[in-house]
């Protein structure tokens, strides 16, 4: 973290020295741009600090449509003075520690400075007096920038979580979600439409104010929408949203009429965990059966946490024999995990050799309704426990 804020001290330094003085108009588009940032940090200040404290992870939000669009038509001094006004703005409402508000900046920064340059390599832009052809090479150019600027901020805070996370980091928690990956992609092609805006039409900048606030709104409702259907503690879904899902992949397993699986997955003597080393042991526990359970499944199989310590998992297109076979999968791995954490007294201990239950059921041969399955998997589950645990039963 400190070697990234000093790489970005250092090439905002040297950039800033082998760029000539702003212009003028330079001064005229700095001053536009970070008035439209400030107007819509303010305005949507509310939603943003709903959002993050719903959210400790990465926070991606719309107010890099402004700095994006400063990297590409500004000198590179001021478009870095530029995100460093709107980030002390942001980190007034973010209260987020220090050490990674600045980490995140740095990242910024250094994207901003990369993505500047590769621009600049193309010479000087003159949107204003471009033919259809120009055009079309312009929009390759920001297109260009845009993944470069994106890319960057990605790797760096991407090393970041790897380096910081106290469990197992999967490319989900490194990339972020699908929803924040598309979030940022808004925000880099709206900062490239204020780009043009502001050397063609700077009064038009209102209106991308306006979709900037509506945006963000968006954006928390969509982030609401994902957290009612998500575990908090595994980040799996939760039952409501597994059975949404569940029941939309059966349809479809119906229509093509072909089988499909039910796994109920109960982990063996979880209280014991909780008693003998408390109950942020037993959540550690927790999230690394939910990473073995993404790497035991494919991708189109569906996951969720049913509550407690049990797991449920809906393969489609699963006949009885492949279902048994993904119960075992995720049963030896389940005993192959080692946890690291802490015990009551906040000492480092390992959970190691815990075992787990599953039950199998399969669609049509065993039941037809999702409500069904489930009912026969949590049966099939019982039947391993009464039979010496550590094992995956098929329901009869």
């Amino acid at each position: 973290m400190v070697l990234c804020e000093l790489l970005a001290t250092a090439g905002a330094v040297v950039a800033a020295v082998m760029t000539p003085a702003p212009a003028r108009s330079d001064w005229f588009r700095f001053l536009a741009l970070a008035l439209c940032a400030t107007v819509h940090l303010q305005l949507s200040r509310r939603q943003e600090e709903r959002r993050r404290s719903r959210k400790p992870t990465v926070q991606i939000d719309l107010v890099g449509i402004w700095s994006f669009a400063g990297v590409v038509v500004l000198p590179v001094h001021l478009a870095l003075l530029g995100i460093v006004l709107s980030r002390v703005q942001r980190y007034v409402v973010a209260r987020r520690p220090l050490f990674r508000f600045m980490f995140s900046t740095s990242s910024v920064l250094l994207a901003a400075v990369v993505a500047h340059e590769v621009v600049t390599a193309f010479g000087v832009r003159t949107w204003s007096r471009s033919t259809v052809l120009d055009s079309v090479s312009e929009f390759g150019i920001l297109m260009l920038a845009g993944f470069v600027y994106f890319s960057v901020q990605a790797a760096i805070v991407g090393v970041g979580i790897v380096l910081l996370s106290t469990t197992r980091p999967t490319l989900r928690t490194v990339l972020g979600t699908k929803d924040d990956n598309e979030l940022e992609a808004l925000t880099i092609a709206l900062g490239a439409v204020t780009a043009v805006l502001l050397v063609n039409m700077p009064a038009a900048l209102a209106i991308i104010v306006v979709v900037s606030v509506i945006g963000n709104r968006i954006a928390e409702v969509r982030q609401l929408q994902v957290d009612v259907r998500t575990d908090p503690k595994t980040g799996l879904l939760n039952i409501r949203g597994w059975r949404e899902d569940a029941e939309r992949a059966l349809a479809r397993v119906e229509r093509a009429h072909n089988s499909a699986a039910v796994l109920m997955v109960d982990l063996d003597h979880f209280k014991s965990i909780n008693d003998t080393w408390g109950h942020p042991a037993g959540d550690d526990m927790l999230e690394y059966v939910a990473h073995a359970l993404r790497g035991a499944t494919r991708p189109g199989d569906i996951i969720g946490r049913f509550g407690g310590e049990e797991f449920v998992v809906f393969l489609p297109d699963a006949d009885v024999d492949e279902a048994k076979l993904a119960g075992e999968r995720i049963r030896r791995m389940i005993s192959e995990l080692h946890v690291p954490t802490t015990d009551k007294r906040g000492g480092p201990v390992a959970i190691t050799n815990r075992t787990a239950s599953i039950g199998v059921a399969v669609h049509p041969e065993h039941a037809k309704g999702l409500g069904e399955l489930l009912q026969a998997a949590d049966a099939a589950v019982y039947e391993a426990k009464e039979n010496g645990r550590d094992q995956v039963r098929v329901t009869l």
